[in-house]
Protein backbone atom coordinates (compact mmCIF):
# COMPACT_ATOMS: atom_id res chain seq x y z
CA UNK A 1 0.00 0.00 0.00
CA UNK A 2 2.57 2.79 -1.18
CA UNK A 3 1.44 5.89 -2.93
CA UNK A 4 4.08 7.00 -5.25
CA UNK A 5 4.51 11.04 -6.30
CA UNK A 6 4.77 10.58 -10.09
CA UNK A 7 2.70 11.56 -13.11
CA UNK A 8 2.69 8.50 -14.92
CA UNK A 9 0.57 5.01 -13.53
CA UNK A 10 2.77 3.10 -11.82
CA UNK A 11 2.81 -0.57 -9.63
CA UNK A 12 4.69 -0.80 -6.42
CA UNK A 13 5.75 -4.52 -5.49
CA UNK A 14 2.65 -5.58 -3.61
CA UNK A 15 0.03 -4.66 -6.11
CA UNK A 16 -0.72 -1.25 -5.42
CA UNK A 17 -1.04 1.18 -8.35
CA UNK A 18 -0.91 5.17 -7.82
CA UNK A 19 -0.74 8.37 -9.79
CA UNK A 20 0.32 11.94 -8.64
CA UNK A 21 -3.60 12.12 -7.24
CA UNK A 22 -4.74 8.48 -6.92
CA UNK A 23 -3.99 5.48 -5.05
CA UNK A 24 -5.23 2.47 -5.59
CA UNK A 25 -4.47 -0.04 -2.63
CA UNK A 26 -5.48 -3.92 -3.28
CA UNK A 27 -6.42 -5.55 0.01
CA UNK A 28 -5.87 -9.31 0.06
CA UNK A 29 -8.89 -11.72 1.34
CA UNK A 30 -9.13 -15.09 2.17
CA UNK A 31 -6.58 -16.09 -0.71
CA UNK A 32 -3.56 -16.38 1.46
CA UNK A 33 -1.17 -19.33 2.08
CA UNK A 34 -2.32 -20.12 5.40
CA UNK A 35 -5.94 -20.62 4.84
CA UNK A 36 -4.54 -22.85 1.61
CA UNK A 37 -2.86 -24.69 4.25
CA UNK A 38 -5.34 -24.84 6.93
CA UNK A 39 -7.94 -25.96 4.37
CA UNK A 40 -5.99 -28.86 2.73
CA UNK A 41 -4.79 -29.98 6.41
CA UNK A 42 -8.23 -30.24 6.96
CA UNK A 43 -9.24 -31.94 4.46
CA UNK A 44 -6.52 -34.37 4.46
CA UNK A 45 -7.59 -35.23 7.91
CA UNK A 46 -11.28 -35.24 7.66
CA UNK A 47 -10.38 -37.87 4.72
CA UNK A 48 -8.61 -40.07 6.93
CA UNK A 49 -11.29 -40.14 9.91
CA UNK A 50 -14.17 -40.91 7.14
CA UNK A 51 -12.44 -43.48 5.86
CA UNK A 52 -11.58 -45.05 8.96
CA UNK A 53 -14.93 -44.97 10.24
CA UNK A 54 -16.45 -46.19 6.77
CA UNK A 55 -13.27 -49.31 6.66
CA UNK A 56 -14.70 -50.25 10.40
CA UNK A 57 -18.40 -50.93 9.53
CA UNK A 58 -17.47 -52.44 6.30
CA UNK A 59 -14.56 -54.50 7.33
CA UNK A 60 -12.65 -53.23 4.09
CA UNK A 61 -9.33 -51.41 4.82
CA UNK A 62 -9.72 -48.24 2.04
CA UNK A 63 -6.23 -46.98 4.02
CA UNK A 64 -2.66 -47.17 3.54
CA UNK A 65 -0.90 -46.28 6.67
CA UNK A 66 -3.17 -48.27 9.30
CA UNK A 67 -6.06 -50.90 9.23
CA UNK A 68 -8.95 -49.68 10.80
CA UNK A 69 -11.03 -52.68 10.44
CA UNK A 70 -9.81 -53.85 13.40
CA UNK A 71 -11.70 -51.33 14.85
CA UNK A 72 -15.28 -51.82 16.90
CA UNK A 73 -18.04 -50.05 14.39
CA UNK A 74 -19.84 -48.82 17.38
CA UNK A 75 -18.44 -46.70 19.40
CA UNK A 76 -14.71 -45.81 17.90
CA UNK A 77 -15.87 -46.59 14.10
CA UNK A 78 -18.62 -44.40 14.53
CA UNK A 79 -17.03 -41.67 16.11
CA UNK A 80 -14.14 -41.14 14.07
CA UNK A 81 -16.56 -41.53 11.05
CA UNK A 82 -18.67 -38.27 13.14
CA UNK A 83 -15.24 -36.90 13.45
CA UNK A 84 -14.83 -36.93 9.37
CA UNK A 85 -17.98 -35.85 8.46
CA UNK A 86 -17.71 -32.83 10.73
CA UNK A 87 -13.76 -32.06 9.21
CA UNK A 88 -15.34 -32.45 5.86
CA UNK A 89 -18.14 -30.06 6.32
CA UNK A 90 -15.21 -27.60 7.90
CA UNK A 91 -12.91 -28.00 4.91
CA UNK A 92 -15.68 -27.36 2.74
CA UNK A 93 -16.49 -24.08 4.49
CA UNK A 94 -12.84 -23.13 4.17
CA UNK A 95 -12.66 -24.24 0.81
CA UNK A 96 -15.26 -21.81 -0.15
CA UNK A 97 -13.85 -19.17 2.12
CA UNK A 98 -11.04 -19.04 -0.51
CA UNK A 99 -12.72 -19.93 -3.44
CA UNK A 100 -15.17 -16.51 -3.28
CA UNK A 101 -12.08 -14.65 -1.77
CA UNK A 102 -14.31 -13.30 1.35
CA UNK A 103 -12.73 -9.57 2.33
CA UNK A 104 -10.70 -8.95 -0.91
CA UNK A 105 -10.86 -5.81 -2.32
CA UNK A 106 -9.56 -2.75 -2.68
CA UNK A 107 -9.09 0.89 -1.22
CA UNK A 108 -9.26 3.85 -4.01
CA UNK A 109 -8.45 7.34 -2.53
CA UNK A 110 -9.01 10.04 -5.70
CA UNK A 111 -7.58 13.43 -5.33
CA UNK A 112 -9.13 14.54 -8.94
CA UNK A 113 -12.72 13.92 -8.12
CA UNK A 114 -12.19 13.92 -3.91
CA UNK A 115 -13.58 10.64 -3.55
CA UNK A 116 -12.90 7.87 -1.58
CA UNK A 117 -14.07 4.33 -2.18
CA UNK A 118 -13.59 1.15 0.15
CA UNK A 119 -14.36 -1.94 -1.49
CA UNK A 120 -14.61 -5.22 -0.36
CA UNK A 121 -16.22 -8.89 -1.46
CA UNK A 122 -18.30 -11.32 1.43
CA UNK A 123 -20.08 -13.74 1.19
CA UNK A 124 -22.66 -15.00 -1.53
CA UNK A 125 -26.45 -13.42 -1.17
CA UNK A 126 -27.69 -10.26 -1.20
CA UNK A 127 -25.14 -8.42 0.02
CA UNK A 128 -21.54 -9.93 -1.83
CA UNK A 129 -19.83 -6.78 -2.95
CA UNK A 130 -19.26 -4.41 -0.01
CA UNK A 131 -18.72 -0.84 -1.20
CA UNK A 132 -18.33 2.56 0.94
CA UNK A 133 -18.07 5.64 -0.84
CA UNK A 134 -17.55 9.03 1.22
CA UNK A 135 -15.80 12.64 -0.16
CA UNK A 136 -11.66 12.90 0.69
CA UNK A 137 -12.92 16.65 2.21
CA UNK A 138 -14.87 14.43 5.15
CA UNK A 139 -11.58 12.53 5.98
CA UNK A 140 -10.58 13.76 10.02
CA UNK A 141 -7.70 11.43 10.02
CA UNK A 142 -5.57 7.93 9.73
CA UNK A 143 -5.64 6.10 12.79
CA UNK A 144 -3.61 2.89 13.89
CA UNK A 145 -5.04 0.70 16.12
CA UNK A 146 -1.87 -1.26 17.95
CA UNK A 147 -3.55 -4.48 20.37
CA UNK A 148 -1.14 -6.92 21.48
CA UNK A 149 -1.89 -10.33 23.38
CA UNK A 150 -2.81 -13.88 22.17
CA UNK A 151 -4.95 -12.58 19.19
CA UNK A 152 -2.72 -9.43 18.37
CA UNK A 153 -4.69 -6.85 15.73
CA UNK A 154 -2.34 -4.05 13.94
CA UNK A 155 -5.09 -2.39 11.88
CA UNK A 156 -5.24 0.98 9.74
CA UNK A 157 -8.79 2.67 10.07
CA UNK A 158 -9.78 5.91 8.38
CA UNK A 159 -11.64 8.73 10.48
CA UNK A 160 -14.50 9.97 8.36
CA UNK A 161 -17.43 12.78 9.74
CA UNK A 162 -20.29 11.27 10.75
CA UNK A 163 -19.45 7.76 10.14
CA UNK A 164 -17.55 5.01 12.56
CA UNK A 165 -14.07 4.66 11.90
CA UNK A 166 -13.49 2.53 8.44
CA UNK A 167 -10.69 -0.25 8.60
CA UNK A 168 -8.71 -0.51 5.76
CA UNK A 169 -6.12 -3.30 6.42
CA UNK A 170 -6.84 -6.84 5.60
CA UNK A 171 -8.34 -8.91 8.02
CA UNK A 172 -6.25 -12.09 10.13
CA UNK A 173 -3.09 -11.69 9.13
CA UNK A 174 -1.75 -8.66 11.17
CA UNK A 175 0.65 -6.40 9.45
CA UNK A 176 4.10 -5.68 10.95
CA UNK A 177 4.18 -2.44 13.22
CA UNK A 178 6.73 -0.96 10.47
CA UNK A 179 4.90 -1.84 7.68
CA UNK A 180 1.69 -0.17 9.22
CA UNK A 181 3.17 2.65 10.58
CA UNK A 182 5.03 3.31 6.64
CA UNK A 183 1.13 2.42 5.39
CA UNK A 184 -0.31 5.15 7.72
CA UNK A 185 2.35 7.97 7.23
CA UNK A 186 1.62 7.55 3.49
CA UNK A 187 -2.06 7.51 3.54
CA UNK A 188 -2.18 10.70 5.96
CA UNK A 189 0.43 12.23 3.70
CA UNK A 190 -1.21 11.20 0.41
CA UNK A 191 -5.22 12.68 2.06
CA UNK A 192 -3.10 15.35 4.03
CA UNK A 193 -4.38 14.30 7.68
CA UNK A 194 -2.99 13.67 10.86
CA UNK A 195 -2.48 10.41 11.66
CA UNK A 196 -3.58 8.99 15.49
CA UNK A 197 -2.27 6.37 17.17
CA UNK A 198 1.39 7.05 16.95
Amino acid sequence: MTASTTTTRGESPNGDKSTSNVLHQKVLGSRRFSNYWWATVVSLGATGFLLAGISSYLKINLLIVSDPTQLAFVPQGLVMGLYGAAGSLLALYLWLTVLWNVGGGYNEFNRENGTITIFRLGYPGKNRRIQIDCSTEDVQSVRIQVKEGLNPRRELYLRVKGRRDIPLTRVGQPLSLQQLEIQGAQLARFLSVPLEGL
